[in-house]
């Protein structure tokens, strides 16, 4: 863990213009500066970066944040990698808190790793452009399958030469000879130290901060014996079933197109993005895991798998269609016509006709599922039983409430095509759902039996609370004044350390002397509200600044779009027309005192109906006077409050 210390110091250092400027192309604008925004393709400037308030903002798509949340959308960091990649930027040594000595020699080894592969990839790309070997067998190679120089240099291809360069290289230079056989560089032979990857091509394999964490290597020549491709073996860095090859090169592409194309190898890769398809990564033929597949949902929701007619992959995608409709994700399929790759067809048809193929062949993956399963079925009925459990498992794991009319639709279609009643269906589906859940459950217990926990098990699509119609009136009358809650928690944030009332500042009446904490009903608002309040306790009075570089992306999105604001008021009234014009510094009090006329309008509206529905169930003459006249006496004030705040109460 990055200590608490380093990443304030990091905070501290962030120029966020700087920062933006290395990835957008700023203009000084007023007090701000716009640029188009790099989350959406537009072509009028409405991103919008405040130097003052330390946050951007997209006006277009809505996108907004701080520095952090900025490298953390744009180059698809997690927060510690976004801070890890900030604090070399400005040169800050990480300090860890504490770990164990087993902790801290896995580190050291992960890092002596990344070292190592780093090097390693400069020595095989310079290998291949550089030496006589690499350019006439290496290069040779890649121009005669079309690969460009620069879609080389972007993937940073490689090449091993035959006489155990590497090996030698890397020792000399001081390199821990077990650090490098761990890598898979490098094999000891009869006392020697022998390249791993000799006469291959080299692929380097990418984390999602384009760290090198492994290798894949293609044999040119031919040879019977060796294996065509040879990959990095698993260790501290390098796991294998968290790994999908180009996505340090496509996050970006996968973030605009909102798809993410998933083909099986390294070349099929690097030749859509050469021909411009870019939102494409490749899990090397195997099963899809729940690692990889979460590295998707970063991105986007909608994968497409993407193979050739014959391959053997497509039942390896199969059989990670369940773990894909457990994540959540649209799951999609296209299928080239045997025996072209994406690859081979890109390279002979052109970009243009790939596009047009995908899109005019994209089929829905259960379908296809079921499609597949009938014909291998044909008119055996046991195989036709099987398949039909398989496809109803697969609808099974669509258990989300916002997937319900998906659910639906599924049931339909598959019932129709297999001439079954839709009846039959919904039971097994339900039948597996709750098989499933029971599975669950007995695993829940064996793995927390001892551990003394409170709550037992829950689903993880727990059932939707329904309220009554009255509560719902209420709930719809109340969730209204999100509005007010939001004013009254910007004020808080913006004029928090301004005087106030009765020689408070603006954070101590409102937390103090108002039911403020009580009344804010939006989770994030509370949290924030309450995170304040202890800080004040403390003697603290945070800036806007302390919420905005929280670890705690909810609070700091909402916070960014508190304060966010399209227009500045231009210096040009005071300088050049001697103008004084009102801004939201000079009238804090009466915006202030606003949104405090809000809440109380808010609390009056919330005693009316309480009141009204205690005069609807009463029977006591006494009693319903009182109530009347409490009626009339709440109806008053809410008139009263209503005109302050400019709304007109209809009777």
């Amino acid at each position: 863990m990055i200590s608490r210390d380093t990443i304030q110091q990091v905070v501290s250092s962030i120029d966020i213009v700087d920062l933006i400027g290395d990835f957008v192309r700023l203009k000084k604008r007023g007090v701000n500066y716009l640029g188009l925004c790099p989350f959406h393709d537009e072509k009028t400037p409405s991103f919008t970066v405040s130097p003052s308030k330390e946050i951007y903002k997209c006006f277009g798509c809505g996108r907004s944040g701080n520095a952090i949340t900025f490298l953390m959308e744009h180059e698809k960091y997690t927060y510690v990698e976004a801070i890890r990649w900030l604090a070399q930027k400005y040169g800050i040594e990480i300090e860890e808190t504490e770990t164990t000595p087993e902790q801290k020699i896995q580190i050291q080894v992960a890092e002596s790793l990344h070292v190592i592969n780093n090097y390693a990839q400069n020595f095989f790309s310079n290998a291949l452009t550089e030496t006589d070997e690499g350019k006439s067998v290496g290069l040779s190679y890649l121009k005669q399958r079309g690969f460009r120089d620069n879609i080389i240099k972007k993937f940073q291809l490689g090449y091993c030469p035959s006489d155990d360069s590497f090996a030698s290289t890397a020792i000399r230079n001081q390199y821990n000879p077990e650090l490098l056989i761990k890598s898979g560089l490098v094999v000891e032979r009869d006392g020697k130290y022998r390249d791993n990857y000799r006469e291959r091509i080299i692929f380097p394999i990418h984390n999602q901060t384009g760290k090198v964490i492994g290798f894949g290597a293609r044999l040119i020549r031919k040879n019977d014996r060796a294996p065509k491709y040879i990959n990095t073996p698993e260790n501290e860095i390098y796991v294998k079933s968290r790994v999908l090859y180009g996505l340090w090169q496509s996050r970006q592409a996968i973030g605009k197109s909102n798809e993410c194309l998933l083909v099986e190898g390294y070349t099929d890769v690097i030749s859509l993005h050469q021909a411009g398809i870019e939102n494409v990564v490749a899990s090397g033929g195997t099963a899809l895991t729940k690692d990889q597949l979460r590295l998707i949902k970063k991105l986007t929701h909608n994968l497409t798998i993407f193979y050739d007619g014959d391959s053997a992959g497509v039942a390896a995608a199969e059989r990670g269609l369940d773990l894909a409709l457990e994540e959540g994700l649209t799951v999609r399929i296209v299928m080239l016509p045997a025996p072209e790759d994406p690859d081979s067809y890109v390279n002979k048809y052109g970009a243009e006709a790939l596009e047009n193929y995908i899109k005019d062949n994209k089929q829905d993956f259960i379908l296809f599922q079921m499609e597949q399963a009938i014909k291998d079925a044909g008119n055996d009925s046991i195989k036709k039983s099987a398949a039909v459990r398989k496809i109803a498992e697969s609808i099974s794991k669509l258990m989300r409430p916002e997937e319900f009319t998906i659910r639906q639709d599924y049931i339909k279609k598959v019932s129709a095509r297999l001439n079954i009643e839709e009846e039959g269906l919904v039971n097994l589906i339900n039948s597996i759902s709750r098989e499933y859940l029971e599975k669950q459950q007995k695993r829940w217990v064996a793995e927390n039996k001892g551990e003394g926990r409170d709550g037992g098990f829950q689903s993880p699509t727990p059932i939707p609370q329904i309220k009554t119609e009255q509560e719902e009136d209420i709930s719809d009358l109340l969730s209204k004044d999100i509005f007010h809650e939001r004013a009254l928690v910007r004020c808080l944030l913006e004029y928090g350390s301004k005087p106030f009332e009765d020689g408070l500042t603006v954070a101590e009446y409102l937390l103090k002397n108002t039911p403020m904490l009580e009344d804010i009903t939006d989770e994030v608002l509370s949290e924030i509200t309450e995170t304040y309040a202890r800080l004040l306790s403390e003697g603290r009075i945070p800036d806007t600044k302390y919420f905005i570089y929280i670890d705690n992306r909810k609070v700091s999105e909402t916070v960014v779009s508190l304060i966010a604001f399209p227009y500045e008021v231009s210096k040009g009234w005071t300088e050049k027309y001697n103008q004084d014009v009102a801004t939201k510094e000079s009238q804090y009090i009466v915006d202030i005192q606003s949104s405090l006329r809000y809440f109380e309008l808010k609390r009056i509206r919330s005693l009316i109906v309480e009141n009204e529905k205690e005069i609807s169930s009463t029977t006591d003459t006494t009693r319903m006077d009182l109530l009347l006249e409490t009626h009339k006496h709440l109806k008053e004030l809410e008139k009263n409050l209503a005109s302050e705040v400019g709304i007109v109460i209809l009777k």
